[in-house]
């Protein structure tokens, strides 16, 4: 059995400057993959979305702009934490949420009271079972 840490953060849908809408969204994180944390938000009418990234990167988009990829973090304001900016992009097709950063900090922080940062493991389960399969792999 894992243990995961789940918190429920209610954050801004950013369609325009002029245009925006609340929308629960889920955090996750589970002790098996120590590196991650998901996101996942249903839009109405869609299909629930999950996002997986790196849990080191939430923690260092609250204080800077961070990530190079699809997932982009980064303050609202570098004077003082507030606000966080979250971009996710496929394409040419880009989600932009705001949250407060205080809930995003309390996830973060019971996440490193599971698994701190720094201490994360991969699993000796995981090892084992990759011996496994190569040595009962057939010979090819």
């Amino acid at each position: 059995m894992t243990d995961t840490v789940q918190a429920e953060v209610i954050m801004s849908f950013v369609v325009s400057e002029e245009l925006s809408f609340r929308i629960p969204v889920d955090l996750d994180f589970d002790s098996a993959d120590p590196y991650a944390v998901r996101l996942t938000f249903d839009l109405p009418g869609d299909a629930p979305v999950t996002w997986a990234f790196g849990r080191e990167l939430l923690l260092d988009g609250l204080s800077r702009p961070s990530g190079e990829g699809d997932v982009r973090i980064e303050p609202a304001s570098t004077a003082h934490l507030s606000d966080v900016f979250i971009s996710l992009q496929v394409g040419i097709e880009r989600a932009l949420f705001r949250v407060s950063a205080a809930p995003l900090v309390a996830f973060l922080d019971r996440t490193d009271r599971l698994v701190p940062l720094g201490k994360e493991e991969v699993c000796d389960t995981l090892e084992a079972v990759l011996d496994q399969i190569l040595t009962e792999a057939p010979a090819g």
